[in-house]
């Protein structure tokens, strides 16, 4: 090793904040030897270092691999949390990808406040990932790697041991007698990591041997043609993203250089908690921003569907079938069933007469507050600039049988005097 782990991580730890430490502990021979070698540094227990430790249950061993880690880290005194997830395996995302994603789901929630949390991944592990990047079409920020640091739950995310080789690493591990969990799934070649590991990489490296840092430094030049693309498609980002509804320019976006156009819609799928799409469905939403007036075009894969409405484009988890809703209402918080709310402007604030909470059957008409004309809910959603996705799910109001108010849209007479008896109006705040 051209410096003792220790050692290595000491320099790290003095460029970096005193931050509280905790260190994602898979149990694996990776993380055993940087857990290890931070108990070593009496200025990494100052800073209450701990680990985390999560339990997927997708392998009959997991409950021992758990018991594994707790006396891992007893031996260390270092104190461990098992977090045990329940993995969705029918997301349509792939094991890994759906496993990864419970992974940091729970490993953020359980980080304190400013805390680090570390990562073990190393030089190899960067080369494979920089490869699948490739290999999945991605521009410069996926062709970047990993990052060293980033923003994770209430801290921050980091990785130590870019720097190092897993060999390095497993010196160490056997230089003083760790023993760590061997996770059968590592070597199943089925899947694309693995396959790049066992096959692609020794094959790549028994003809170019300095194939990992010949990638690596690749990867380096690819983050920072990110960073001054980034400045850019933010600038753009701002002029085309409106706040208030989260939608963005669709004319405006398409009309953006590739790199540029790629990285702000990832941006922007991500604020809004949405995964990426493929190459194919990218080529797919530009060549819908093209559809005619009166189309409604839609996008999906899987997590995320993609409209293109009013020349803008508007993104939003997958929702439920549509189901008729019939609910009594008070005028206090109700929960819909798209995940919205209705309630009225005064939290404290109820009606003198309940009213009955529908959504649409199809024929309503309502004839608004000083309107001469009663209208069909098709051409108010129309003129009043309702998103489609959002006009099924609409609550509507009914005293008795009559209809009296269209969420907080539309409301005749009979609605306004009862909202006035009550001092508040409603409010309507859709679940997509």
């Amino acid at each position: 090793m051209s410096q003792p782990l220790p050692s290595h991580l000491a320099d790290a730890l003095a460029s970096v904040p005193s931050a509280p430490l905790c260190v994602a502990f898979s149990g694996g021979a990776d993380s055993s030897a940087l857990l290890h070698a931070l108990a070593s540094l009496p200025q990494a227990r100052s800073r209450g270092l701990r680990a985390l430790h999560v339990d997927h249950q997708l392998h009959p061993q997991s409950d021992d691999w758990a018991g594994h880690c707790r006396r891992f880290c007893a031996s260390l005194q270092v104190p461990c949390t098992v977090i045990t997830v329940q993995v969705d395996t029918a997301s349509g995302r792939g094991l890994e990808a759906a496993a990864r994603e419970a992974r940091h789901v729970a490993l953020a929630a359980h980080l304190q406040s400013g805390e680090w949390l570390l990562l073990g991944h190393h030089r190899d592990d960067q080369a494979e990932t920089v490869l699948l990047k490739l290999l999945r079409g991605a521009g410069p920020e996926g062709l970047g790697g990993m990052r060293a640091q980033r923003p994770f739950g209430a801290g921050q995310l980091w990785r130590p041991l870019l720097g190092l080789s897993r060999q390095q690493l497993r010196d160490y591990a056997l230089a003083h007698a760790l023993s760590w969990i061997d996770d059968p799934s590592n070597d199943d070649t089925r899947l694309a990591r693995n396959h790049l590991r066992h096959d692609i990489l020794p094959a790549l490296q028994r003809h170019w041997p300095q194939a990992v840092d010949s990638i690596v430094h690749s990867a380096m030049l690819s983050r920072a043609a990110d960073e001054a693309l980034r400045a850019q498609w933010l600038d753009a980002f701002a002029t085309l993203h409106r706040p208030d509804d989260g939608s963005l320019d669709a004319a405006g976006w398409l009309s953006l250089a590739p790199a540029l156009r790629e990285p702000l819609l990832d941006h922007w799928l991500h604020a809004l908690g949405l995964p990426a799409p493929t190459t194919a469905q990218r080529r797919q939403i530009e060549r819908q921003c093209h559809a005619r007036p009166g189309q409604r075009p839609c996008v999906r894969w899987p997590g995320t569907e993609l409209h293109v409405w009013r020349g803008r484009l508007w993104a939003l988890p997958p929702g439920a079938p549509a189901q008729n809703e019939d609910l009594l209402w008070h005028g206090e918080s109700l929960r819909l069933g798209d995940g919205g709310t209705l309630s009225l402007s005064l939290p404290d604030a109820r009606l003198a007469e309940p009213l009955r909470v529908r959504t649409r059957r199809g024929g309503e008409r309502i004839k608004p507050a000083g309107d001469r004309h009663t209208r069909e809910l098709r051409d108010l959603f129309q003129q009043g600039d309702v998103p489609p996705w959002r006009r099924e799910a609409c609550p509507l109001l009914h005293a008795g049988d009559e209809l009296v108010a269209v969420a907080d849209r539309w409301i005749n007479e009979r609605g306004m005097a009862i909202f006035d008896q009550a001092g508040a109006l409603p409010q309507w705040r859709p679940g997509r």
